[in-house]
């Protein structure tokens, strides 16, 4: 009788350390728990899933907003133009920022963070990126040396042909900083072109100033100057001396 108890418990040890091996060898099975309640909160978290919410549509504990809400601090994220509207966007948007030399720094800073993988540090296409998958355009030729801060703002925060949106990325303080820093570029000397796109500690410091009302096309002769409520008296034909008229 003694042997046969012995037996039976051996055995049971054996059987039971196989079923917590097992257990603990499980993923999914945590194992024994103590006061589960203070791993699991018992209501619902928005930021946590579990189980499946039987209570809430689609079966997660995060609901959707109402339709038309606006986080708190986010009532300016998006503008009212339409994300294919880039050319409303370059005549009313107005960079509220002065180009100073600390909002032009920054600016380097996030390009660097967001955009030099594909535009490259010199803003001319060449990141890694824009080798690898080319088209990238560059910010010195073309029409690209005339966008305008609204031009350059609206397509960082809906994105354009290729490109992918970015308003969810940078908020608007940081694109029209970044806007500030492409405008440095389109000079076509890199970083270094900060240096001609603000002079520190003068009072004349020959700047694009924040009510600017160019658009592309309508970029004066001396790049790193806009005036208030002045246009090209030809815009986008060239010029007039040379416009398909012999010399």
């Amino acid at each position: 009788m003694t042997h046969s108890l012995k037996v039976s418990l051996q055995a049971s040890a054996v059987l039971l350390a196989s079923v917590f091996t097992t257990a603990c060898n499980r993923a999914d099975d945590p194992g024994l728990e103590y006061a589960p309640e203070m791993y699991v909160s018992i209501p619902y978290e928005p930021l946590s899933q579990i189980n499946v919410n039987r209570i809430n549509p689609m079966g997660i504990n995060e609901r959707t907003p109402a339709v038309g809400t606006i986080p708190r601090g986010k009532l300016n994220y998006y503008t009212h133009i339409g994300k294919d509207d880039v050319e409303t966007a370059e005549k009313v948007l107005r960079n509220p920022y002065a180009y100073t030399k600390e909002h032009l720094e920054e600016g380097k800073v996030l390009y660097a963070r967001n955009c030099q993988h594909c535009h490259g540090e010199q803003g001319d296409g060449q990141g890694p990126v824009g080798i690898k998958f080319k088209g990238v355009p560059n910010y010195s030729a073309g029409a690209y040396k005339t966008m305008n801060d609204g031009h350059i703002y609206h397509v960082i925060q809906w994105g354009k042909n290729r490109m992918m949106p970015h308003g969810s990325q940078v908020n608007p303080v940081e694109r029209w900083k970044i806007a500030m820093y492409v405008r440095v570029l389109q000079l076509g000397k890199g970083p270094d072109g900060l240096a001609d796109m603000v002079q520190v500690g003068s009072a004349n410091a020959n700047v694009p100033t924040a009510d600017s009302t160019m658009t592309s096309g309508q970029m004066k002769k001396n790049p790193t100057k806009a005036g208030s409520n002045e246009v090209s008296n030809n815009p986008g034909a060239g010029d007039p001396a040379r416009n398909g008229e012999a010399i």
